[in-house]
């Protein structure tokens, strides 16, 4: 398929009450079609890997092409150079975060933009960076206590923008951290603490945010990490082995 025909087929899956969730995020209406990311990605199946074709569908400034475009890159093909310019085309969380848990987590160098776009003033290299933080601690099994604390060292040092879409982003990092194992839960909450005793008003929210979840979390049979005791499973007092 060509580009044409991949975008007329978008089209075809639109709807009007879709488009407006879409428009709601911060999208602008022309670049906006209303398809759910669902039927991207069943579409996105249908078609083969190739950088030539994610960047033309890219290039179109459609919100639902650019989401299909990231499962359409080949990580191994594509430079460091394109992820920059990717990530300063992201208009909105979600495809900022689409980015992050489909393309840029699964390079070898990602480490690399976590450290540069924490303290970055761009909004989403920003949040970026803090969700490139919770993907790696949620699926990397082999991740160290070094790589742990560091990344509990940038939340600290970088935490204080306002944003809603970069505080958000700045918690989940600090909740996934904190859901690791009991040590690091423990870790967590000091971290909140002191952010919510000296920190300002983002920091503030940031550890009430964190703290909410970080104190009534469990160990499940069968789970590695932490889950709270507020869900299904965590409340369930038969698969809680013990609170933290």
């Amino acid at each position: 398929m060509t580009t044409d025909e991949i975008v007329k087929t978008l089209k075809s899956l639109a709807s009007e009450k879709y488009k407006a969730n879409v428009v709601r995020m911060g999208i602008p209406e022309e670049f906006s079609i209303g398809v759910p990311t669902a039927d991207v990605r069943k579409l996105a199946k249908q078609l083969k890997k190739s950088n030539d074709l994610a960047f033309d569908l890219w290039n179109t400034g459609y919100h639902e092409a650019r989401i299909l475009a990231v499962l359409l890159f080949d990580k191994k093909e594509i430079g460091a150079s394109d992820i920059e310019r990717l990530i300063s085309d992201v208009q909105s969380w979600d495809l900022c975060d689409h980015l992050c848990k489909n393309l840029i987590i699964k390079r070898n160098d990602y480490e690399n933009y976590i450290v540069e776009w924490a303290a970055s003033s761009q909004t989403y290299k920003k949040r970026a960076a803090f969700t490139l933080i919770a993907a790696d601690v949620i699926h990397n099994k082999k991740i160290s206590e070094g790589t742990l604390d560091e990344y509990l060292k940038l939340i600290y040092e970088n935490s204080s923008d306002e944003h809603e879409h970069i505080k958000k982003a700045v918690s989940w990092a600090l909740r996934e951290i904190g859901k690791k194992d009991f040590k690091y839960n423990e870790k967590a909450l000091l971290l909140a603490h002191d952010l919510m005793e000296n920190g300002n008003k983002a920091q503030v929210w940031i550890a009430k945010d964190a703290v909410k979840e970080l104190e009534n979390t469990v160990k499940a049979e069968g789970r590695e990490r932490l889950i709270s005791a507020n869900t299904k499973m965590g409340s369930n007092p038969l698969s809680n082995v013990r609170k933290g």
